[in-house]
């Protein structure tokens, strides 16, 4: 494919929907009493039910229905009091039953929606449904020695419980693709719906990609890209794929509606099969398990054990705190990270300073030691006191920069590290006035100088009584030491 110019590529307009697929972060499978454990010995984590042995019946268990309305509460979707298990069939080897376990026609949840930040600022994203289904196994193509003739099956995932979450055709740009997972990610990450570690295959994507010319109202022929994991590929495959459809509309072809694979290594979309219709897996209820019915009284407690969520917490820390629009998002990345900063702001009783102390310094000591914040050796009160020590006058913010990496060496709180090693702030006016004579007396060109008028030579002695205290003077105390002796 030749690069397509920018003057081309800007006639069109690009058509995103993306289908985002999140294991459910229960102990076991959706149908069966099997651990979801990874990494366990293949084909061990298995048992007549996620083998598609015959005779075997499913049995829905609880929580994952409940992890499953959370995700569509949080999403603004409409609960269906009444939904419907159907089978999705297609054969492939990692598929034992030979049909997936879903949701078509009846879905648990409906009719949502999804904000996301851009550059141009709030954009709302429609959500279609959030279904529920079971995961197929794993086909392992490399890395034995006959994985020229063989392919090799895993079916420890078989059975492991995914919502699929269909979003509407919203988005207009690869970036704003990339904002919606991030957001998305955050949010289940939040909810406790899933872990959504990547490598690990529990958060997965498919796009759905057309283009039209700008000002059109009839979206083009779209194709399905798969092998998605992760939000870079994401990017790169719709930035592809763009460029493919326009290059093929301009020279007088058409886009065939297909699914396509996404190479990392060649950062192309390829071929996969031909997809002549919409719905081609001859879906029909699930005989063995009966309609999901949620009672308005399951549903509010499931709604009543819900977090605060990513997009209000912004908020709040933003109007609450009075915190940076930058600073609100660092702190909301996680909802462990938001926990810290609000534990240490209520033992500092100011928000910014504490802010600037975890998004700066901590982050900083944390990722080079390779940890996360629920991993700080730091408690959150501590960083709070730390914080409370410098704002009461009793800890410069230099000698505070001393004392946290004691902090993150040892744990121990920042009074007691200041009491053992003398980092105590000096504000006592007595006794700074003893240092500040010395001072004076040592550099008596500067001190005619400043009787002279030039008052700027004042910055200079302030440091000079700063060093001579070994950096423990209170600064503003020594400012007006000053001034009261040079006048």
């Amino acid at each position: 494919m030749t690069a397509v110019p920018e003057s081309v590529l800007t006639k069109y307009e690009p058509v995103i929907g993306l289908e985002v697929h999140a294991q459910l972060a229960t102990k076991t499978k959706i149908f069966c009493g099997c651990p979801v454990e990874f990494g366990a010995a293949p084909n061990t984590n298995v048992c007549p039910v996620c083998l598609g042995l015959p005779g075997a019946l499913p049995v829905l268990t609880r929580l994952s229905v409940e992890l499953a309305l959370g995700a569509g509460l949080a999403l603004h979707c409409t609960i269906n009091p009444f939904s419907r298990f159907a089978r999705k069939n297609y054969f492939y080897p990692d598929l034992p039953k030979g049909y997936q376990i879903s949701q078509y026609d009846q879905p648990l949840a409906e009719h949502g929606y999804l904000d996301i930040l851009t550059e141009a600022g709030k954009k709302r994203i429609g959500v279609t449904r959030v279904h529920m289904e079971d995961d197929a196994g794993k086909s392992i193509h490399d890395g034995f020695r006959d994985s020229d003739k063989y392919t090799y099956v895993d079916l420890n995932r078989s059975g492991a419980p995914l919502i699929e979450i269909v979003s509407e055709p919203d988005m207009r740009t690869p970036d704003e693709a990339y904002a919606y997972m991030t957001e998305m990610k955050q949010v289940l990450q939040y909810l406790g719906v899933s872990d959504c570690d990547m490598e690990k295959g529990q958060l997965r994507c498919d796009a759905n990609v057309s283009v039209r010319l700008r000002g059109a109202e009839k979206f083009g022929t779209k194709a399905e890209v798969k092998n998605l994991n992760s939000f870079r590929f994401l990017k790169l495959a719709l930035e592809y794929e763009i460029e493919r459809q326009v290059e093929l509309i301009e020279g007088g072809g058409t886009v065939a509606q297909e699914t396509r694979l996404f190479n990392p290594e060649t950062g192309q979309t390829v071929s996969m099969r031909s997809k002549e219709h919409a719905h081609d897996y001859r879906y029909f209820p699930e005989p063995d398990l009966v309609p999901l019915r949620v009672s308005e009284h399951w549903l509010n407690d499931v709604r009543s054990k819900l977090p605060e969520l990513p997009a209000d917490r912004r908020e709040r820390f933003v109007t609450q705190y009075g915190l940076r629009e930058y600073d609100a998002q660092v702190l909301t990345l996680t909802r462990e990270t938001g926990d810290y900063f609000e534990a240490a702001a209520k033992v500092s009783g100011d928000g910014r300073s504490t802010a600037n102390w975890v998004v700066g310094d901590l982050m900083g000591m944390l990722k080079a030691a390779g940890k996360e914040i629920n991993e700080s050796p730091i408690e959150a009160d501590r960083l709070g006191e730390l914080v409370a020590l410098i704002n009461k006058g009793d800890l410069s913010g230099k000698l505070a920069k001393e004392i946290l990496p004691k902090m993150f060496e040892t744990g121990e709180a920042p009074a007691a590290i200041m009491e053992r090693e003398g980092l105590k702030q000096i504000s006592d006016t007595g006794a700074l006035e003893k240092i500040v004579d010395e001072v004076l007396v040592g550099n008596p060109k500067q001190v005619e100088q400043y009787k002279s008028g030039k008052t700027t030579v004042i910055g200079f002695l302030v440091g000079q009584v700063m060093k001579a205290s070994r950096g423990q003077a209170n600064p503003a105390a020594v400012n007006e030491v000053l001034k009261g002796k040079l006048s």
